[in-house]
């Protein structure tokens, strides 16, 4: 059986570390072994398990399944997978793709549901904590969005070369001027 394994996790930073990633891999990897399978391909993505927006990887699995270029798709973790039940739930209905779960490779389909659930609910858990503590933190007076300081160093490098650039052409520009050219 040809096996496409396929990691996700959720942060840049996460993505960057590759710490989970190969984790996952390695639990793939395992079950692939231990089945007597060829892994044809290792795919992830760095991206929420409750959307699936920028999820090209996994796209790229699931054609490759419909197209019979292999046969089998391999998890980790079923919310690796997805954290929407409704997803998971049109994946195991869809007869062209089967779905091995490495950390519960004996799982039947009613098993699959009652955790893609639970992984669902875990989403909206993992949200309203997030919330919670970055109420908390604001309300400390913890400035929140490191992102924005990101942006701001950024914006302050593209402002400094606008104005290295427009320093240096108003050598060409203020003579012009001065002598009654237009542009």
């Amino acid at each position: 059986m040809r096996a496409i394994g396929y990691t996700r996790v959720s942060t840049e930073e996460q993505g960057d570390s590759r710490a989970g990633l190969e984790a996952q891999e390695a639990a793939i990897r395992a079950e692939v072994k231990h089945r007597g399978w060829e892994l044809k391909e290792m795919m992830s993505d760095v991206a929420s398990g409750g959307s699936l927006r920028k999820r090209d990887e996994l796209g790229r699995a699931l054609r490759m399944l419909a197209a019979k270029d292999a046969d089998i798709l391999v998890v980790a973790k079923l919310d690796r997978l997805s954290r929407k039940v409704s997803f998971i739930a049109a994946l195991m209905d869809d007869p062209k793709i089967k779905l091995r779960v490495a950390s519960m490779p004996h799982a039947d389909n009613f098993q699959l549901h009652i955790y893609a659930a639970l992984a669902e609910q875990e989403r909206a858990f993992i949200s309203l904590r997030t919330k919670a503590a970055l109420a908390a933190a604001k309300a400390k007076g913890k400035r929140l969005g490191g992102l924005r300081d990101k942006t701001m160093k950024r914006n302050a490098a593209v402002q400094a070369n606008a104005a290295a650039r427009a320093h240096r052409l108003a050598g060409i520009v203020q003579p012009l001027r001065q002598s009654g050219a237009t542009l």
